[in-house]
């Protein structure tokens, strides 16, 4: 098939990207009037996904039709996972309190009723939308939607299995999914930005987190060294060795849960995805115990950070905005339960006055999974990019759970409606 994007050279299209990447930060430290007030207003990460997601709406470059964002989320993401975890403070990353857990579990519980809620709501004035038979029937597709958002890719997967959609409707969900979760991305890096100002508004007390921040950058100090071959070579091969160590694993584990363990296979332990990132991320909080620790000095982070911008503008480039015009209505269902979701969030986090960091990082865990909870994260500061990971993990436990259990209280809607 003939694509309509100007570039389709995956080689040229990420040559693109890292110089828009370039660009950004380039200005983004610039003492030039006119971009220290842009970036007032603008987070410099937030351009790095806005950019590339322009550039793919208006046909110049095509995500769909790009191989980047696999090799990014599974060779450059573990690999920044590794550099990210090789100096974290474990302890003081444990001592970040209950708070984080609440927020995670009340963004999956209004996932799980988001969905319901929206498809009610939209039914009021389109009541047509739940008619349909067979797989058909929206709310069966939705479903793959519930499982995208607790969890990601897998839990969709399973619910595609499990509620059996037309492959039509399935189609226009994967959209649906990819565009609004993407939108809502955009917002949280847009709000890291000024979370300082979300938190007093919250009456938040995050001290735990700026306390873990102030001791990595004490720690970068102490151990910063000039940059050298030998230290960039240890650091290449710590992050793409445990990468291929953990595909090596989970190419073998995964699939053996899959056909011996049945029953795991409900928390989507059967994910190769899944245990690739798990076991980067434990064998870099292994290392952060040893003297790799100190590579930190010579920049361990800072390299970890750019495979995860790259990252960043792959995700960028997968969303298409004026895909929402296809089917309007499917779209308005999306938002308002996003909406839905944000609203109990944000009700929650002002109630127990939790720091904007964790309803950010919950929320992701929940909407991106895996796949972008670090990056979120990791916008507030490069050592709480574990966090991220660490939540996106209990994502994958609740997610098929969760998901059927929306897919249930849908399917109750469309019944009653």
């Amino acid at each position: 098939m003939d694509s309509t994007a100007l570039f389709t050279n995956d080689a040229i299209v990420l040559g693109l990207l890292v110089t828009i990447l370039a660009f950004v930060f380039r200005t983004a430290s610039s003492d030039h009037p006119f971009w220290k007030r842009f970036y007032t207003f603008i987070p410099s990460l937030l351009l790095c996904y806005f950019i590339p997601s322009l550039l793919n709406s208006m046909g110049v470059i095509s995500g769909s039709e790009s191989d980047l964002y696999f090799v990014a989320s599974r060779y450059l993401l573990p690999a920044s996972l590794v550099l990210l975890t090789l100096s974290i403070d474990l302890k003081s990353t444990l001592r970040l309190g209950p708070k984080a857990v609440i927020m995670f579990l009340t963004g999956t519980v209004s996932i799980v009723l988001g969905g319901p809620i929206a498809l009610f709501i939209v039914s009021l004035f389109r009541p047509d939308i739940l008619g349909g038979a067979g797989p058909e029937e929206l709310w069966r597709g939705l479903s793959t939607i519930a499982g995208s958002w607790i969890g990601g890719g897998a839990n969709q997967t399973a619910m595609f299995e499990v509620f059996q959609p037309s492959t039509d409707l399935f189609s226009a969900m994967v959209t649906v999914d990819i565009i609004v979760a993407n939108i809502w991305l955009g917002f949280l890096l847009y709000g890291a930005g000024i979370s300082s100002k979300i938190d007093t508004l919250f009456s938040a007390d995050n001290s735990a987190i700026d306390e873990l921040k102030k001791k990595m950058e004490s720690f970068q100090m102490q151990s910063a060294r000039t940059l050298n071959l030998p230290d960039m070579a240890m650091m290449v091969a710590i992050g793409f060795g445990l990468t291929g160590f953990s595909h090596l694993i989970a190419d073998w584990i995964a699939p053996w849960i899959g056909t011996h363990a049945p029953l795991l296979k409900q928390l989507s332990l059967d994910s190769t995805f899944f245990w690739i990132v798990v076991i980067a991320t434990t064998g870099g909080l292994a290392f952060s115990f040893t003297s790799l620790r100190n590579l930190e000095g010579a920049g361990a982070s800072k390299i970890g950070s750019m495979l995860l911008y790259v990252l960043v503008a792959t995700i960028g480039m997968n969303m298409n905005l004026f895909s929402i015009f296809e089917n309007p209505i499917y779209f308005v269902i999306g938002l308002l339960w996003i909406l839905i979701h944000v609203g109990i969030l944000l009700a929650v986090g002002k109630w127990i006055k939790a720091p904007f960091f964790f309803t950010a990082v919950g929320s992701q865990a929940n909407v991106g999974g895996a796949a972008s909870a670090p990056i979120v994260a990791s916008a507030f500061h490069p050592s709480l990019a574990p966090v991220g990971v660490l939540m996106a993990v209990l994502g994958y436990a609740l997610g098929t759970y969760g998901a059927w259990l929306s897919a249930l209280l849908m399917q109750w809607v469309s019944v009653a409606g």
